[in-house]
């Protein structure tokens, strides 16, 4: 009789694919929050959390485009 510590691996299946790492995720909850704080604050304030939103999620399509146009066409 065979335990379950002594049997064979199965064999790997499909490589699992992960995006890399990036700050664009954080900057965008910056800015968005900059934003948040800039409406009490300052609408100068506000413009510029909103502009650093933007450009953050401008970049981070960008990436997740150019990560997605690199995987097999089979999927």
């Amino acid at each position: 009789m065979h335990s379950p510590e002594h049997e064979p691996a199965p064999p790997p299946g499909e490589a699992i694919h992960l995006p890399e790492p990036s700050y664009l995720p954080v900057l965008t909850a910056f800015g968005i929050t900059l934003a948040l704080v800039g409406v009490v604050i300052s609408w100068f304030i506000t413009g510029i959390g909103g502009a650093i939103a933007l450009v953050a999620i401008f970049l981070w399509i960008r990436s997740a485009r150019e990560q997605m146009s690199e995987l097999p066409l089979d999927h």
